[in-house]
């Protein structure tokens, strides 16, 4: 159980971190200005401020989030608290570059009015004129402050402190504070622009996926060895001899290196006869046999499983790692992860056609625990090859249409450009209120459902 929850812990941290620093770097790269880097919900338990940026942890592990300059606001004009909350960040930056010149710590939070006062009053000492308050603050703070920066000096050594300076300059913004706002912040961004910040979140789990893959291909995997464990009787490997032990050494005369090779060569037969090379240990020799097997179709285990060709073995489990180089691991992990996504479009469109029961086809929590601690088991590559399931499952499914869901803001973005306009804030509340609900609901019948189909073995 320990293990379960640790592996968990870990697999669902690392595929959010990757998430969210995808909406991160690009948000950084397009200069939108990212107020906290959060792993984890608030309450916030640990934070530290690193250039315009605080990255957090919370107390609430199964989760994270960006929070960039603005959001949302109404009608194209930013709110008063958009306002007072860029104000203070420039409060920060200034603080920031002066005790940065100084190698002082940088005052807390309860202390950057009072601090920001000192440098305010340090910079109107030269003169009264603007031109004079930004040579003196220059000098101050190691760098020429931006026209924001200079509005707030000037108002904070006016008004005497930075919630004074702030209450007027939320009231009366000047152009300069407002110019440099929409410039940093997300709401006023282009379309584009917008977009491709929503869109990194998925697309990067979405890379991560196949760049670890190749990962494990160069670490090592454990492949099955086409070593058959059992022989289903009344099937068509059993009819034709085969037994417990056999190696299946090649098909066709195409040479076979693992049990995959084995199952893909019997699928792709569309049940014409195979010539299986059957390597046979005995007692004091080993043998070598030819043995011919027509395939049979059978219904695969699995609500939904669309009928296969099979012969009727099941592998020994025999396993040998298997490492390549990098050239053909990023070769390697470009066709598994092809195939890994394709596998999850068909089950996709199975749930949605109802071909796949919702109680079996969707996991909660719990049994995402239950399969990371049972892949932990199996070595750091299977674990490692799960996180890549989920990867590719977090970004596939964040992009659906729903709100909440970065498919949803990708939604609200399509319905903007057709309509030339942003949806009013007060329809976007509620649609993610709905998507909130819709979420929570979902949430409920995954942990119910979990917690039944253990109950149930």
């Amino acid at each position: 159980m320990v293990l379960s929850i640790v592996s968990a812990a870990v697999v669902l941290a690392l595929l959010i971190v990757v998430h969210e620093t995808g909406h991160f770097l690009m948000a950084k790269r397009l200069g939108v200005r990212v107020l906290r880097f959060s792993i984890g919900y608030p309450p916030k338990v640990v934070g530290m401020r690193w250039g315009e940026t605080e990255y957090a942890l919370g107390a609430t592990p199964f989760g994270g989030y960006v929070k960039m300059l603005g959001e949302e606001w109404s009608d194209g004009h930013p709110s008063t608290a958009i306002l007072s909350t860029y104000l203070r960040e420039l409060a920060l930056d200034l603080l920031a570059s002066w005790c940065g010149k100084r190698r002082l710590k940088v005052p807390r939070r309860s202390q950057v009015g009072p601090a920001l006062a000192a440098l305010a009053q340090a910079s109107l000492a030269g003169g009264d004129s603007a031109a004079e308050l930004k040579r003196r603050a220059a000098d101050l703070i190691g760098r020429e402050p931006t026209s924001a920066e200079t509005a707030l000096l000037e108002e904070v050594g006016a008004a005497g402190s930075l919630d004074a300076a702030c209450e007027r300059l939320c009231a009366d913004p000047p152009g300069a504070l407002l110019e440099s706002l929409k410039a940093r912040a997300f709401p006023s961004q282009s379309l584009g622009k917008r977009a491709a910040i929503v869109l990194a979140g998925p697309g990067a789990n979405l890379l991560f996926a196949p760049l670890l893959m190749a990962a494990i291909f160069i670490y090592g995997i454990p492949r099955l060895l086409p070593v058959v464990g059992q022989v289903r009787q009344g099937l068509p490997a059993a009819l034709a001899g085969v037994k417990p032990g056999d190696r299946v050494a090649a098909v066709d005369g195409r040479a076979i290196a693992s049990w995959e090779d084995l199952s893909r060569l019997v699928k792709a037969s569309d049940g014409r006869s195979l010539l299986l090379r059957i390597e046979r240990k005995e007692a004091t020799a080993s043998r070598r046999l030819e043995l011919a097997v027509r395939p049979v179709q059978e219904r695969e285990a699995g609500a939904g499983a669309a009928p296969a060709w099979i012969i009727g073995v099941l592998p020994s489990g025999a396993a040998a790692v298997v490492r390549v180089g990098p050239v053909q691991a990023v070769r390697m992990s470009a066709v598994a992860t092809a195939d890994t996504v394709a596998m999850l479009m068909v089950g996709l469109a199975h749930l949605v056609s109802g071909a796949a029961p919702l109680r079996q086809a969707l996991s909660g929590p719990i049994m995402i625990a239950r399969m990371a601690g049972q892949e932990a088991q199996q070595g750091i590559a299977a674990l490692a090859a799960f996180t890549v399931m989920l990867s590719l499952e977090l970004g596939i499914i964040n992009l659906f249409p729903v709100p909440m869901l970065d498919g949803g803001h990708l939604l609200f973005f399509l319905l903007e450009g057709l309509r030339g306009r942003p949806l009013k804030l007060r329809h976007r509340e509620i649609a993610m209120q709905v998507g909130l609900l819709l979420l929570a609901a979902l949430m409920v019948f995954v942990i119910v459902n979990d917690i039944s189909r253990i109950v149930q073995g």
